[in-house]
């Protein structure tokens, strides 16, 4: 039977795949595992998972792209509207803000 080993080399880092060991069972699995992937430079963690436990999705079968087909161009800088009236609105709210600010503290006193 093949097993799959995944690997992680410190806390918090990703498993990442680093091969396969032919097994019968779960155990021999492990120790064969911890003897090919973990016994020269050691690792924090193996998962070792029987290769027919493993399920792959293919964007064709999904429908969609991988990573999603939302728009996500807010997040690009040239997708604001950076021209001199937006510049004039933003000083206006800012003036709007400062006076409110006195007219708070006037009335305070």
């Amino acid at each position: 039977m093949k097993w799959e080993v995944f690997r992680q080399e410190k806390k918090k880092d990703y498993h990442t795949h680093v091969g396969s060991v032919h097994a019968p069972d779960a155990e021999m699995a492990k120790q064969y595992a911890q003897i090919m992937h973990a016994r020269r430079k050691p690792a924090n963690s193996l998962w070792v998972v029987p290769k027919e436990e493993i399920a792959e999705v293919h964007a064709d079968d999904a429908g969609v792209e991988m990573g999603g087909t939302t728009q996500k161009e807010y997040r690009w800088a040239t997708n604001y509207n950076t021209n001199e009236s937006f510049a004039e609105e933003i000083e206006a709210s800012q003036r709007e803000q400062e006076q409110a600010e006195e007219d708070l503290a006037e009335a305070d006193r």
